[in-house]
């Protein structure tokens, strides 16, 4: 067990009954009559990620008030929809792999990859219906639309190389940010359905989320294959523009603008190239810049929750801020 792992799971000790209810939901949730569908559904659960999203679901819940069969349906809601988005990324992105094993598209092909997407996300439907609650099925459909609109608007500013930080800011709350805030929302909105209760729980989960993709930006240049689990530099390797590089392009002087501008469009980058651009970065602050931006949200975060009792749970969710900060994948 790695130490992203144990910190994890010191973490959400307080609900580890709560996360026995909702593993069994999303293992139903998978269940198919075809052989194949419940091969690759196996694949995925045996090399099952975090479920950061769900237990956010579960704490905001216990946060805010008591669990309901409704909270534990929307944490695997919210976990389905969430792989479901990731297996299809995988097939866009030709990733190899996904949390240190070879991605679902490397293992069946995309023609494979893409159905068992679309099977997860229908899953994802029959699951909202079941909650029978309108404000929730609201959430969760634009929630869905937001995902799909942040990923094609990434896609766009980096075929028309028009990127910048308001743009990036915008596109990671939707592709990224919007999917942990409805997760806090939905724990609330199974719990107690109360407004301020909802908007305390969007805020924490948004600022928590920006903080997250903003991590991941900088484990894309800075981290280790490894430990990660990832494809080091795939988005620098396909020109996408992550806040260090959006940074650097606005404090680098014309040549090193240009050095910088040669490295992207090169097609195939080695790790001298990688390394070079890691280098500019790192000089003129893009990293720190970053860094710091994580520090700023984990801060407004933290005043989102400030106004709850201390309890078990509210320490959870102050301990996955610093989780995030410190995780090493």
């Amino acid at each position: 067990m790695n130490s992203d792992s144990k910190k994890l799971k010191y973490i959400t000790k307080p609900i580890f009954d709560d996360i026995k209810l909702f593993e069994e939901e999303f293992r139903n949730a998978l269940h198919s009559e075809v052989r194949m569908i419940n091969m690759v559904g196996k694949y995925i659960i045996r090399h099952k990620g975090k479920h950061i999203r769900p237990i956010l679901t579960i704490l905001a819940s216990r946060l805010c008030g008591q669990p309901t069969v409704n909270s534990y349906k929307a944490a695997a809601m919210i976990e389905l929809l969430h792989v479901a988005t990731l297996i299809h990324d995988d097939v866009v992105d030709d990733a190899k792999k996904r949390r240190g094993f070879p991605s679902v598209n490397r293992m069946w092909k995309n023609k494979v990859a893409v159905l068992m997407g679309d099977f997860i996300f229908s899953k994802t439907l029959i699951n909202m219906i079941g909650l029978k609650d309108f404000s929730a099925l609201e959430l969760i459909a634009s929630t869905a639309e937001k995902l799909a609109s942040g990923e094609i608007l990434q896609i766009e500013k980096t075929l028309t190389k028009s990127m910048n930080e308001e743009i990036y800011f915008d596109m990671i709350y939707k592709k990224t940010a919007s999917l942990i805030s409805t997760s806090c929302e939905l724990g609330a909105i199974t719990s107690t359905g109360d407004t301020k209760d909802r908007e305390a729980m969007i805020n924490y989960g948004t600022k928590l989320g920006m903080a997250f993709q903003v991590k991941d930006d900088l484990f894309d240049i800075l981290g280790n294959e490894k430990k990660t689990g990832k494809d080091m530099g795939a988005d620098v390797k396909k020109n996408m523009m992550t806040l260090p590089l959006i940074h650097a392009f606005t404090k680098t002087s014309k040549i090193e603008s240009n050095r910088l501008k040669k490295i992207l469009s090169t097609k195939n980058k080695t790790r001298v190239d990688l390394n070079h651009l890691k280098e500019i970065i790192d000089r003129v602050g893009g990293f720190s810049y970053a860094k710091e931006k994580i520090v700023e949200y984990n801060e407004q975060a933290l005043d989102a929750i400030s106004p709850y009792p201390n309890s078990p749970y509210k320490q959870s969710m102050v301990d996955l801020i610093a989780f995030n900060t410190h995780r090493t994948g």
